[in-house]
């Protein structure tokens, strides 16, 4: 049975997952989101997009040429969403750390989610730091999920105890 949780107010300069919608929608971001693992600045970026789906944070995706491709090896696992279709996952490596299966990417996406063809996205939580703007964001909860939380959006999040048939 669905139990609709009690959506947190925004206040100002918020916005709530609860207002954002499924199908998920694609946006272009301007501000500066970095990605960290083993000391090296893997993503720096001001041309991202996000992918906003309702009761997630933020998922970001990056263009390749502001990613260290070269530190992301492809891993023979996929999965499938919804939307967006077949992810292929990619290794991180930097030098003796491995991250396995923390990144991927939708080679060929379902109608619709053509801006993110061939951009990376990361898993926060496997990372050692992921920023938006000064801000470090916090893994979404939940080993599955990728969201990006900032002070700027509210929840109740999907991925949280309890949350699982949402």
């Amino acid at each position: 049975m669905f139990i609709r949780p009690h959506r947190i107010a925004p206040g100002p300069g918020q916005e709530s997952v609860w207002d954002y919608p499924r199908p998920p929608r694609v946006e272009l971001v301007s501000k500066r989101l970095r990605v960290v693992f083993a000391g090296v600045t893997l993503v720096d970026s001001t041309r991202a997009v996000r992918v906003l789906e309702t009761s997630h944070p933020p998922v970001y995706y990056f263009p390749p040429a502001d990613v260290r491709m070269d530190l992301l090896i492809p891993n023979a696992r996929t999965s499938f969403c919804e939307w967006k279709g077949v992810a292929e996952y990619r290794d991180v490596c930097v030098g003796d750390r491995v991250e396995a299966a923390a990144a991927w990417v939708y080679t060929n996406p379902t109608p619709g989610f053509e801006a993110i063809r061939g951009f990376p996205a990361f898993y926060p939580a496997r990372m050692d730091a992921c920023y938006v703007g000064e801000e470090r964001a916090r893994p979404q909860p939940g080993s599955f999920y990728a969201g990006w939380i900032t002070n700027d959006i509210v929840g109740p999040f999907k991925g949280e105890p309890g949350t699982m048939g949402w």
